[in-house]
């Protein structure tokens, strides 16, 4: 709380003054009231956390992509999940939509999900190197390992080798094409993908 002691004085100076004193008096006590108005601004409760005419509103301000890859980055799938399909009504089902909410699955191990939804984002845009790779990590997760290699091959000619992530998944899917003791479960060696500016970046290792 912040006094205004020189105000105070002010007031009883002027209070017997006839009628100037009294307006004098009333504007006085007004401005003392402001000052005494609790520091953390105007109209807003004291434990608030947001700064003055600012809401919790601002994260829905943001594009639900840039937040679900954060949250993706942090380990936050659940909420990631509902960031994607918040960018899915802002955005409609793209095929950048479709592959985020479809990781965001697999990441959560709703694998059947998650085929079918990177399924649909390789139909969406057929040139989309990111949603090939990922709808490769899901197959290798359940085991279709033929098709995961033929996937990832996709990826990798989009790609032309420039991602590190592709090229890595290719190797390891041709590495385990013949190997009928290859083991999903005990596998973490897979990278998702997303578009970056320009790159392709490292979502997480399942």
């Amino acid at each position: 709380m912040v006094q205004c002691p020189a105000l105070s004085a002010h007031i009883g100076l002027r209070a017997g003054v006839g009628r100037i004193g009294v307006i004098t008096v009333v504007t006085s006590m007004m401005l003392l009231a402001g000052c005494q108005t609790n520091s953390t601004g105007f109209g807003r409760a004291p434990d608030s956390p947001y700064a003055p005419g600012t809401y919790d509103a601002f994260e829905d301000s943001v594009d639900g992509l840039i937040v679900g890859h954060r949250l993706t980055a942090a380990g936050e799938h659940e909420l990631a999940l509902k960031a994607y399909k918040r960018a899915a009504i802002e955005h409609g089902f793209t095929v950048d939509v479709l592959s985020a909410i479809g990781s965001a699955n697999l990441q959560l191990g709703r694998l059947g999900q998650a085929e079918k939804l990177l399924r649909r984002a390789t139909q969406v845009d057929v040139n989309f190197a990111p949603a090939w790779n990922n709808l490769g990590v899901v197959l290798m997760e359940t085991g279709q390992i033929s098709e995961a290699a033929r996937v990832f091959q996709i990826a990798f000619g989009l790609d032309r080798g420039q991602s590190a992530e592709i090229r890595e998944n290719l190797r390891l899917a041709l590495a385990n094409q013949g190997d009928p003791d290859y083991d999903p479960a005990n596998n973490d060696t897979f990278s998702l993908v997303r578009r970056g500016s320009g790159d392709y970046l490292l979502l997480s290792e399942i």
